[in-house]
């Protein structure tokens, strides 16, 4: 497999750089800090440092022997970025981001967000290095996920809602961009997925790729060998790659990612981007995307608000493209199922996204033999969800009760 990506951030067909000629400086100035910053043992060292003393790394990989005897298959193994300083996996790249933000001598920093995690970590890591900080969220994933609205507001944030478009994930990102090409100057714009111009998805996946690391030594300590499959909710994808990036060249091990099936494939209801997208440039990268027949983006929905962007990173694309990850899509009630599935048999209430990853290992630990291997990244844990859960449940949620 060639190096990925090549020099002008492309993976295959995908990735590069589609942005406006004012951006592109930007994006040069990035990129060269990025590199130098990889080569600077005083970045690593700090890298490392805040990882360990502030994230809380290494995360465990916990073995799910209820779940695993539930389903009476293969064993189940959980990497547990939930267990991650603000409940997430979102802190690996914030953390990282944030140190290129401040080496770049950036004073405000820029975010987009969805479920609000990524909202959340580029709030804490800004409030720790002293960086004012704005973040854009579409003004429905604000009321549904009111919690982390405030969580954001609490560390000192800005949250814009943004009402354009389906007031969600992909208008907050085209917000922010839209922003930066005003600021760049002073502003670092961190991205919270595997997506957006180059050189922002390697950028990603490099600091999350911390999670496939850490899961590899992990599990050779623990089983004396390599997992058999590795699986991951993805939409935009950085908690997908950083678990699998490490295993790619691993042919034996298996990589399956998880997306959005909202209310069934057969409607336009759904995030399902590997399924159902076509190659078309959104927000600076070419990649799969959710068009109609006149090359528009369409809607999507999904019960998980951080699965609901209407296109993929490059280089998830791209591992579809040549046949070395599989996909699959999970409805919203099949997550709600596994949600309380994994809350019920082990005591991990996940969130509603990772509850995606979840669901299909329900569907796939059976069929395979007692002694194959998953591990499944529960990037997050549920505490943002639960309103949106009880909803769903039809149980009204009130204050004291």
């Amino acid at each position: 497999m060639p190096a990925i990506p090549d020099s002008h951030g492309h993976y295959g067909e995908f990735g590069g750089r589609y942005v406006a000629e004012t951006l592109m400086p930007a994006l040069f100035e990035l990129e060269a800090a990025y590199k130098s910053a990889r080569r600077d043992p005083q970045f690593r060292a700090d890298l490392e440092k805040y990882s360990r003393e502030y994230v809380g790394r290494p995360t465990p990989l916990f073995f799910c022997a209820n779940l695993t005897a539930r389903l009476g298959g293969a064993k189940i193994y959980l990497k547990r970025e939930d267990l991650c300083h603000t409940g997430a996996h979102k802190a690996n790249n914030a953390l990282g981001q944030s140190l290129l933000a401040v080496r770049m001598k950036k004073d405000r920093i820029i975010a987009e967000t969805g479920a609000g995690q990524h909202g959340v970590a580029t709030a804490t890591f800004a409030a720790l290095f002293r960086r004012r900080c704005e973040v854009f969220m579409g003004s429905l994933d604000v009321e549904r996920q009111a919690l982390n609205v405030f969580r954001m507001k609490l560390l000192g944030a800005s949250v814009h809602p943004v009402d354009s478009g389906t007031r969600s994930l992909k208008d907050s990102m085209s917000e922010a961009l839209r922003d930066w090409t005003a600021s760049v100057r002073d502003t670092y714009y961190l991205i919270g997925s595997a997506a957006g111009p180059h050189p922002y998805p390697q950028i990603v996946r490099d600091f999350q790729s911390v999670i496939g690391r850490e899961a590899r030594k992990q599990i050779i300590r623990q089983e004396g060998r390599l997992p058999n499959v590795l699986v991951a909710c993805v939409n935009g994808g950085s908690n997908a790659i950083g678990l699998m990036y490490p295993f790619i060249r691993d042919r034996a091990v298996r990589m399956i990612f998880v997306e959005a099936g909202g209310l069934g494939l057969s409607g336009p209801s759904h995030a399902a981007t590997l399924t159902s997208g076509v190659p078309g440039v959104l927000h600076g990268n070419r990649t799969l995307l959710l068009q109609d027949e006149l090359g528009q983006i369409r809607d999507t929905h999904s019960i998980a608000p951080g699965l609901d962007y209407p296109g993929v990173g490059p280089e998830l694309a791209y591992l579809k493209d040549i046949g070395r990850a599989e996909y699959a899509a999970v409805t919203d009630e099949e997550a709600l199922d596994a949600f309380k599935l994994l809350s019920e048999t082990e005591g991990i209430i996940p969130a509603l996204e990772s509850s995606h990853a979840v669901a299909h290992v329900v569907r796939i630990a059976p069929e395979l033999a007692r002694d194959q291997v998953i591990i499944v990244n529960l990037s997050g844990r549920g505490d943002k969800d639960m309103s949106t859960v009880a909803r769903a449940l039809g149980v009204t949620l009130r204050e004291g009760a």
